[in-house]
C-alpha cells in the first residue's frame, strides 16, 4: 500500500482535498509556534510586562481567558455548524479574524500589557475555533481504519508550517539584532510575517476542502442558534450512550493540560530556568516542531496497527519522563535531551487524541462531538498553566518544581484513559450514524422518532 494510499480515504475524497485541510495545519501552526510558544510569550514576559514577578501568571491567565471563551460557545458553534452545513463557512471567518489580530500584536510594545492581554485573548480563541472546525472535516475525509493516519498526515504538514514561520523569523531577528536592534522593534515584525503566512497559506484549504454536511431540515424557520443548544442538550442527554468518548474528554482534560504548559511556557521555561538566549530559543523550538512532525506522521501509522489505546497511552509515558528530565536538567545540553522528547510525543499525542475523537464522532454530529473535544482541551489549557502559573507565583519563582507538578497531569490522563473502550465507542457512533441514516430515508416518520430538535418546530 503506497505510503498516502486512496484506500485511506472515503469514497468520493480526492488526495488534493485532504492536501487542502491539511493545509490549514500549515497555515495555522505558525500561530501558536511563533506568538504562543517561542517569541511572543518570552516578549510578554520579558519586554512588555518588563520581567514583573506576576508577568507569567498574567500569560497564562490571558490564554486561560481565551481558552474560557472558547469551551463556553464552541459546544454550541460546532451543533450550529453540523445543523447549518456551515463548517468551512465559519471556519473562513474566524480564521480571517485570528489573521488580523496576529497581526494587530505588532502595535504591542514595552509597558503596554493591557493592549497585549487583549489581543492575545481575541486572536487566541479565533484560532481555537479555527482547530476545532477544521478537525470535524476528518471524519468526512479518513475511513474509520485510517483516521490514525490521516490525522498524521494533517499534524505533522502543520508542523513544517510552524517551522516555515519560525524559520522566516528567525532570519529576520538574528539579522536585527546584528544591527543592533532591540526586541521591542523585531517582534512587532514577526507578528506581521506569522500573520501573513496564516493568511496566504489558509486560501488553499478553501480553494480546495468541500463541505459535505447538509442542511437540517429540522432546522428550517428556526432560530440556528436555538437549534444548536437544543441539539447540544439532546446529545447530553445520551451521554450514557457515548461513555467512552465521555472518558477520552476526561483523559483529553488532563493530559492535554500538560500538553498546553509545554506549548506556551516551553520559552520561558527555557530562558529564564535554563539560560537560553531569544536565538537559542527559537532554535531550539524549530528542533522541536522538526521532532514533532516526525512523531505526529510516524505515530500514526503506529496508532492504526497497533490501536488508538496504546499508541496514545505509550505518548503519556513519554511525556512524564519528559517533565522530569527538564525539571533535573542544569544545562542547556540535558534541557535538549527533554526537549527532544516533547517534540515527538507533543505531534503524537495530539494526533492521536484527534484521531480517538474522530473515531468516537458520529459523521452527521462531527463538528459537534469536536466541539465537545474543544471543550475539554481549552479547559485542559485552563488547568494546566494556570496551575503551572500559581505554582511559579507561591514558590516565588521556582519554575522546577511548577514543570515536575505537570507531570502529575499526565499521569492521571494515563489512569482516565484505562476505562476506554474503542470498539464500544465506534460501535455508538455507528449506531447513532444508522438511526440518523434512517431518518433521513424516511422523513414521514421523523416526527414519531425524532430527537427534541425535531419537535420543537413551532
Amino acid at each position: 500500500m503506497a505510503l498516502f494510499s486512496q484506500d485511506n480515504l472515503n469514497p468520493g475524497v480526492r488526495k488534493r482535498e485532504v492536501f487542502g485541510w491539511a493545509m490549514y495545519d500549515f497555515a495555522n501552526s505558525g500561530y501558536t509556534t511563533v506568538v504562543i510558544t517561542a517569541v511572543f510569550a518570552a516578549y510578554f514576559v520579558g519586554g512588555v510586562a518588563q520581567g514583573a514577578d506576576w508577568a507569567t501568571f498574567a500569560w497564562t491567565a490571558a490564554l486561560s481567558v481565551s481558552h474560557a471563551i472558547v469551551m463556553i460557545t464552541m459546544p454550541s458553534m460546532g451543533a450550529f455548524a453540523d445543523l447549518r452545513a456551515a463548517k468551512k463557512r465559519l471556519l473562513a471567518i474566524v480564521t480571517g479574524a485570528c489573521v488580523v489580530a496576529t497581526a494587530a500584536l505588532a502595535l504591542v510594545g514595552p509597558g503596554s500589557v493591557a493592549l497585549a492581554i487583549v489581543l492575545i485573548v481575541v486572536s487566541n480563541t479565533f484560532y481555537s475555533y479555527g482547530e476545532s472546525l477544521t478537525a470535524a472535516f476528518l471524519p468526512e475525509l479518513a475511513r474509520t481504519e485510517a483516521l490514525g493516519k490521516v490525522s498524521g498526515w494533517g499534524w505533522s504538514f502543520g508542523y513544517f508550517g510552524g517551522m516555515l514561520a519560525l524559520g522566516l523569523c528567525l532570519g529576520y531577528v538574528m539579522w536585527a539584532q546584528g544591527k543592533g536592534m532591540p526586541a521591542s522593534q523585531f517582534v512587532p515584525v514577526t507578528m506581521l510575517i506569522t500573520a501573513v503566512i496564516y493568511g496566504f497559506a489558509s486560501l488553499l484549504t478553501f480553494a480546495l476542502l468541500k463541505e459535505r454536511g447538509h442542511v437540517s431540515a429540522a432546522v428550517a424557520g428556526q432560530s440556528g442558534f436555538i437549534a444548536s443548544l437544543m441539539q447540544l442538550k439532546h446529545t447530553a442527554s445520551q451521554a450514557r450512550d457515548y461513555k467512552d468518548f465521555m472518558w477520552l474528554l476526561a483523559c483529553a482534560v488532563f493530559y492535554q493540560a500538560g500538553v498546553a504548559v509545554a506549548i506556551s511556557l516551553a520559552a520561558i521555561y527555557a530562558e529564564q530556568v535554563i539560560g537560553f538566549k531569544q536565538q537559542e530559543t527559537m532554535v531550539l523550538i524549530f528542533a522541536l516542531n522538526l521532532a514533532a512532525a516526525f512523531g505526529a506522521f510516524a505515530w500514526g501509522y503506529f496508532q492504526d496497527r497497533v490501536g488508538h489505546k496504546l499508541a496514545l497511552a505509550t505518548t503519556l509515558v513519554g511525556w512524564i519522563a519528559t517533565c522530569v528530565i527538564a525539571a533535573m536538567a542544569t544545562t542547556k545540553g540535558e534541557f535538549w535531551y527533554a526537549a527532544a522528547i516533547a517534540g515527538f510525543c507533543m505531534g503524537s499525542s495530539q494526533s492521536a487524541g484527534r484521531a480517538m475523537a474522530g473515531v468516537f464522532a458520529p459523521k452527521r454530529q462531527s463538528a459537534e462531538f469536536f466541539g465537545l473535544w474543544t471543550f475539554a482541551i481549552r479547559l485542559a489549557s485552563i488547568v494546566g498553566p494556570l496551575t503551572y502559573g500559581i505554582i511559579t507565583w507561591m514558590t516565588n519563582g521556582n519554575q522546577r518544581t511548577a514543570i515536575l507538578s505537570t507531570s502529575v497531569m499526565f499521569v492521571l490522563g494515563l489512569l482516565l484513559l484505562i476505562p476506554v473502550n474503542i470498539r464500544r465507542g465506534r460501535n455508538a457512533a455507528q449506531h447513532a450514524d444508522e438511526q440518523a441514516h434512517a431518518l433521513h430515508r424516511s422523513p414521514s416518520d421523523s416526527a414519531a422518532n425524532s430527537s427534541p430538535l425535531l419537535t420543537s418546530r413551532p
